[in-house]
């Protein structure tokens, strides 16, 4: 399980972006997340996600508010 804190969301197209602990960016599309509502997210929120691999990169999925 990975960790991140919400980089960039683009509202009116529904996903965004995650930056990892480890220093990368990671995609997230609101149909990925997992007990919390897209529109109740802000920059800056802490998240806790799987990485799956993609064509087009690395995508996060089970996307949801971490655990403190």
């Amino acid at each position: 399980m990975h960790t991140g804190k919400v980089k960039k969301l683009v509202r009116e197209r529904g996903f965004g972006f995650i930056s990892d602990t480890d220093g990368s960016e990671v995609f997230f599309h609101k149909n990925n997340l997992v007990g919390v509502e897209f529109d109740a997210l802000n920059e800056n929120d802490e998240l806790e996600f799987e990485v799956e691999k993609s064509p087009k990169g690395a995508s996060a999925i089970n996307v949801s508010i971490a655990k403190k």
